[in-house]
């Protein structure tokens, strides 16, 4: 994979690699491939206990009788927990902080609502025997007709969104008159995160006490379940998550089984792990939920749109409610004068969706970008051109400025890289003996999720830095980028600075999703480090036992580890040194960005709900980050087998802290974005409404088999309007507009149109 960045050049030297905007490599990576970073469920604990769940078979019904008697003498077994024996819990708050009705919690399921649902679970002195006495659970069942998915003929037209309606002008009007029209439906199957480290958790009572090894994307947001569950303080339990092997929203919130485990060891008296198998985190948690759409464009004859009308639909659990949001990218990407979105959901026999990378933009860009792909063949404009000339100059939803939109930008960089001049426009046009080839672009967008957060910077005695968060690093380099953010705003090397995160018991951060976490978390380690800065030269001013003390300095200097006076005209000490002669131990500060107002039930519920989230139309500017891909694909003739052979994208997300590891994040989009328009598929067994391919042989994801030369380009610039340093988005938004770009490759290849994702054999016969 080659890389072409036009903002951040490379570091030439390793001070500038320190600093932020410098490409360092990321400091746990050592720590992950010598083996030598120990992830939550790794700890060994004095006296551990292994549970293993017993999941249903039926995906709708209720449980008529749970047998457990060979079960409960089976060797090693401590006990097992049914809906009968397990301790009752209380229900939490959700994770915007709705009170939740004064009843009961069950972890463990009577009522059957999707195949897989937990119903018992069985605690042993090993994992073996704690497997093998599962197996002798016998549970029988009430079975009742399950609704199947979307197409199921039970599942009715749903439930109107009215939250998801947007509107203005009159767009069914304006379709009706248009000259040029296009309507088509679009399809997107359910998908799932398929993290590398599967889902579990050790849970360790101390008293009323609470501690759980878990991986997180949300400490204190899991910690405040937990808390409710069990009605303990919130300062009682403790979460720990220093390493997490991949989430891509699925480990933000704490769930059934975490339940189950804290309840086992509650009434054992000892820690307990609990680790899903792979087939289990298929029901444990919800994934993409399966989405449907209809777009209809009205034009005029030179591809100016005057109407977008846009219905979407997707699944949700039969006592959940998931909304994917299908209209965010259709109501902004491009202009037009009349537009109406609506949304329905549909409850299906499953367990609730969740949020998997850009939840709703990235079926949304399915839909419009396909849509926009095909206007552009029907009125014979280049698909790069007809976008152009539909670009909007501002939000039209919002009625908005942009913060920063480098999306022109984006197209030119792109398309001049790409060689997207050279491409002809018809289909079938282009091949390299038997293999048709296609060129395909599409546009991607993710709004700026703005929040709060707070860090601890402490200055050592020995010069070297500590930062504490509660905020976690599940691959996309948090430890690196703190560490640069405090290198920098205290003038010392980035290898002097130790990050510590992971710990609920630290400085408090909210929830790792949305391509928020870098923006927050920056900005609070830049405040506490500038605030420890400050403590450290006016220490070394005003202390008496300071060799600063008889300048009468206003200020000085602070660069590479060392104190000096801004004229040279005065001592030049290491912080070690300074810190000695006064006799310190250590400075620290803590800094936050939130409302000088606030209070501290404000600051709770900042970090443990999602209910303080900053609008990225707050004010007077729309915040988005924005991407262009440009796609070859090459069709086997004789086969009908797509493969995408070449990638181009131009991203913006303002200021890069650390390009390389933006870059990394954005190919991981990218390759994510391969997966779902050519292999992943979430099948269900209509008879019983089971997942048929859950695991990692059956369920299809990228290989390096299946990726090509990528090459990402950075046009964005500092978006001071966005965060305190500059930057936006980064990990949603480069597999938004990734599986559109191969549709419309598929078709300029194929001259058939592909609308139902993902693209196999065949669909193309």
């Amino acid at each position: 994979m080659t890389v072409h960045n036009i903002r951040h050049g490379d570091a030439s030297d390793g001070a500038f690699a320190e600093a932020v905007g410098g490409r360092l490599s990321r400091i746990d990576g050592p720590a992950k491939i010598t083996g030598a970073a120990k992830y939550a469920v790794e700890q060994q604990l004095e006296g551990l206990a292994y549970a293993v769940l017993v999941e249903s078979t039926i995906a709708s019904g209720k449980v008529r009788a749970i047998d457990t008697t060979a079960a409960e003498v089976a060797p090693g077994v401590l006990q097992v927990l049914t809906p009968d024996t397990i301790i009752s819990l209380k229900t939490a708050a959700d994770w915007f902080g709705t009170p939740p009705p004064d009843k009961p919690y069950c972890p463990l399921a009577r009522d059957i609502t999707f195949s897989g649902q937990h119903v018992a679970a069985v605690v042993a002195e090993t994992f073996e025997r704690a497997v093998a006495a599962a197996a002798l659970v016998k549970v029988s069942y009430e079975e009742t007709p399950a609704i199947v998915d979307l197409s199921d003929g039970k599942a009715g037209d749903g439930i109107a969104i009215d939250a998801m309606t947007k509107e203005w002008g009159d767009a069914q009007g304006a379709f009706a008159s248009a000259p040029v029209r296009i309507c088509a439906a679009y399809n997107t199957p359910r998908e799932y995160q398929a993290p590398m480290e599967p889902h579990g958790l050790i849970a360790r009572w101390e008293g009323d006490r609470l501690t759980v090894w878990e991986p997180s994307q949300w400490l204190d947001g899991m910690a405040r379940t937990y808390a409710e569950w069990f009605g303990v303080p919130f300062e009682n339990v403790r979460l720990v998550s220093p390493y997490i092997g991949g989430g891509f929203g699925s480990k933000a919130l704490a769930l059934s089984h975490g339940a189950v485990a804290a309840c086992a060891a509650k009434m054992l008296g000892r820690p307990v792990r609990l680790v899903m198998t792979r087939p289990q985190t298929f029901t444990g948690y919800g994934g993409r939920a399966a989405t449907r759409q209809t777009v209809t464009i009205g034009a005029d004859v030179q591809g100016k749109i005057q109407s977008i009308v846009h219905r979407g639909v997707n699944e949700t659990s039969i006592d959940g409610m998931w909304v994917e949001p299908l209209g965010s990218v259709t109501s902004i990407m491009y202009t037009t004068p009349n537009f109406s979105s609506k949304q329905n959901v549909v409850r299906v026999n499953s367990v609730v969706p969740g949020a998997m990378r850009a939840p709703g933009e990235n079926p949304s860009a399915f839909g419009i970008e396909s849509a926009i792909d095909e206007l552009a063949y029907e009125v014979g404009i280049d698909p790069l051109e007809i976008r152009l000339r539909n670009y909007a100059e501002q939000d039209p939803h919002a009625k908005k400025a942009w913060s920063t939109r480098q999306l022109r930008e984006a197209f030119a960089a792109g398309a001049e890289r790409f060689g997207w001049s050279r491409r002809t426009p018809e289909p079938r046009s282009m091949r390299d003996g038997n293999q048709l080839i296609g060129w395909g672009v599409a546009a991607g967008t993710y709004p700026v999720r703005r929040a709060y957060g707070e860090a601890l910077v402490r200055i050592l005695a020995d010069g070297s830095v500590e930062v504490e968060s509660s905020s976690i690093d599940m691959g996309q380099g948090t430890y690196t980028i703190l560490a640069q953010t405090a290198a920098e705003t205290l003038g010392v090397r980035a290898d002097d600075v130790v990050v510590k995160l992971g710990d609920s018991r630290f400085p408090r951060a909210g929830v790792t999703g949305g391509s928020r976490l870098a923006g927050v978390m920056t900005g609070a380690v830049y405040k506490a480090a500038t605030s420890a800065l400050d403590q450290l030269v006016g220490l070394a001013i005003s202390d008496p036992r300071s060799p600063f003390h008889a300048l009468q300095a206003n200020t000085l200097v602070v660069a590479n580890g060392r104190i000096a006076s801004p004229r040279g005209d005065g001592p030049d000490v290491s912080v070690a040194e300074l810190l000695k002669s006064v006799g310190r131990d250590h400075i620290e500060a803590t800094g936050d960005t939130m409302p000088a107002n606030s209070t501290p039930e404000d600051r709770y519920k900042n970090y443990t709900t999602i209910a303080m989230s900053v609008p990225h139309t707050e004010g007077d500017y729309s915040r988005h980050s924005w991407c262009a891909h440009f796609i070859e694909v090459r069709v086997d003739e004789d086969f009908g087998t797509v493969r995408v052979s070449r990638v181009v994208s131009a991203l913006d997300s303002g200021r890069l802290y650390n390009p390389k590891l933006a870059e990394s994040q954005w190919k991981g989009g990218i390759i994510m974005g391969i997966g779902q328009a050519l292999l992943e598929e979430g099948i269900v067994d209509r008879r019983h409404g089971r997942i048929v391919n859950d695991n990692l042989a059956d369920y299809l994801v990228p290989t390096n088999a299946d990726i090509p030369d990528i090459e990402v380009i950075s046009v964005g610039i500092p978006d001071l309007h966005s965060s305190v340093l500059g930057g936006k988005g980064v990990g949603e938004l480069a597999i938004v507009g990734v599986a559109p770009a191969i549709a419309n490759a598929v078709f300029h290849a194929t001259g058939k149109r592909i609308r139902d994702l993902p693209i196999t054999l065949e669909k193309l016969i």
